[in-house]
């Protein structure tokens, strides 16, 4: 895909072309771009569940046509329970990533519905929740046909995933597990979701919902009780803000990886890339991707934790100078640091009165912890597998302690008026795309659709593989893979598209009220305009 779309009226982006379709229709209907990304994720949750769903977390970056920004966390914390005891009782010294032990951190997806709602109505009367879950209910309900990336990973973790027999059964296709194609339902799901409508979201931690879920969480092993779910509350906070030549950034702060997402961009603001798709702009992003991952290795995480301010380090312009200095344009930098894995799906939104929503909810891993809760039809995130098994240190687990995040939604306020919203899925890729797509577009002024197709690198490790290489799409060009090579990296060839680049999209509002639009060819989405 190389077009980019363009409408006056309304737009939405997503990983899936049926929850791109869903948030359109709210649009239609007078609904907010608010109301539109509720609908977007929470049928995203019926027809891409092997990314996200209703049991996993959220954050939110909403820019206002005043110029009002603010982030919704939507972030659960660890259980009462979910001490380092009990994990080393049960013979563990690392927490595990699949089963009842992984599922150990509330989900706070919904709690970031109900609070996106709220801030939606102090604009206009909303529209009713049951409207917001149609499409979701239905797809749950009568079925959805199958994407070949759910099918692939469903064949290629299924071993990781058979230990839970109700995941099994919600998963039993015509002759084994179900395949690209079939039409699967999820009844339970469909019940949940009417629930939700019809008693309100905050059901989901105080009703019968909460109890439900609660239940079959105990049953799977699982340290979380209905006391998590009644303690749990979404909040509404300031993002992390970076101002770069044109531009002010902004992103999620901790307990997410917002800060690297603009540092990456901070520093190459001051390196001489005169040239988009070259050498120096490529090396240029990957070696200021190393100097904003070690800050964010070190110390960020839950931020009643940390000891160093994620906004401070941004507004350091002479540490930041000195950073972009000891960066070396003709040699790699040295990079054996292990990454962090995810699977995610990011969301975007721009209605016509100019409220633009980026938006990014998560299992963690695909299919979360694998627990699959037969009551509610819900998947469990395994976020607080992220946690280290130690008395101290960096994102250690503790009782009540937020997890460390991968997902950061991203934003930008041009000086001329524009305002951007992007991001994507794919764990530690998520700095590193957000960089290339803002680099093409802003910097180079590669048309949008463009920047989101072209070829994409990932420093580390993600989808379960273990090496920690460069790897890049085998599409770009043979000198510039021959000079990052000269350069001292260790660039490992992937396929053109590939799923492991993460699925991207981006919205860009200019002053005059047109918008554009972009959806990766690397997932099943679409743009959906009017």
């Amino acid at each position: 895909m190389l077009h980019t779309f363009h409408a006056t009226r309304g737009m939405v982006t997503s990983p899936h072309h049926l929850a791109s379709q869903a948030g359109l229709d709210i649009l239609k209907k007078g609904g907010t771009a608010l109301e539109a990304v509720v609908a977007t994720a929470a049928t995203l949750s019926a027809v891409y569940p092997h990314m996200t769903g209703l049991g996993g977390d959220a954050f939110w970056l909403i820019s206002y046509p005043d110029g009002r920004t603010c982030v919704i966390d939507a972030c659960g914390a660890a259980a009462a329970n979910a001490s380092l005891s009990l994990y080393q009782s049960a013979g563990h010294t690392d927490i595990p990533w699949r089963g009842g032990l992984a599922a150990n951190s509330m989900a706070g997806a919904v709690s970031g519905w109900q609070e996106a709602l709220c801030q939606s109505a102090a604009i206009k009367p909303g529209l009713p929740l049951s409207e917001l879950l149609k499409d979701a209910i239905y797809y749950a309900e009568a079925g959805y046909a199958v994407s070949d990336s759910e099918a692939s990973l469903l064949k290629e973790k299924n071993a990781e995933l058979a230990h839970n027999q109700a995941f099994m059964a919600a998963y039993a296709g015509q002759e084994a597990l179900m395949r690209r194609g079939e039409i699967r339902r999820n009844p339970a799901l469909g019940r949940t979701l009417r629930s939700l409508a019809e008693d309100g979201l905050e059901s989901f931690y105080t009703g019968g919902i909460a109890h439900a879920l609660a239940h079959d969480l105990q049953q799977a092993g699982s340290p979380l009780t209905p006391d998590d779910f009644a303690r749990h509350k979404a909040t509404l906070t300031a993002p992390l803000r970076a101002s770069i030549h044109g531009a002010t950034l902004y992103n999620t702060p901790p307990p997410t990886q917002g800060v690297a997402s603009l540092a990456i961009l901070r520093l190459f603001d001051q390196l001489h890339a005169p040239e988009a798709e070259s050498f120096a702009h490529i090396h240029g992003l990957v070696e200021a991707t190393k100097k904003a991952f070690l800050f964010r290795n070190a110390h960020v995480g839950d931020p009643a934790y940390m000891t160093e301010c994620a906004q401070s380090f941004l507004n350091d312009a002479e540490q930041m100078k000195s950073l972009a200095a000891s960066i070396d344009m003709q040699h790699a930098m040295p990079w054996p640091v292990p990454s962090q894995q995810g699977d995610t799906t990011w969301m975007g939104a721009i209605d016509s009165n100019g409220i633009a929503v980026s938006m990014i909810q998560s299992l963690y891993f695909e299919f979360g912890s694998g627990v699959f809760l037969p009551e509610t039809g819900i998947l469990w995130q395994n976020r607080g597998s992220s946690f280290r098994l130690a008395e101290e240190g960096w994102n250690t687990l503790k009782p009540g302690r937020k997890p460390f995040h991968t997902l950061n939604p991203a934003m930008a306020r041009f000086h001329d008026g524009r305002c951007m919203v992007y991001g994507t899925m794919g764990g530690e890729g998520q700095p590193q795309t957000q960089s290339a797509i803002f680099t093409r577009y802003a910097r180079y002024g590669i048309p949008l659709q463009q920047a989101v197709t072209a070829p994409r690198w990932l420093l580390g490790r993600t989808w379960g593989a273990e090496s920690v290489s460069l790897k890049m799409e085998s599409n770009f060009s043979e000198p510039l893979i021959q000079q990052l090579r000269l350069a001292g990296h260790d660039v490992e060839l992937v396929s053109p598209l590939s799923s492991m680049m993460g699925h991207a999209g981006a919205l860009v509002r200019h002053r005059c009220g047109l918008i554009e639009g972009a959806a990766d060819p690397r997932s099943d989405g679409s743009v959906a305009a009017f």
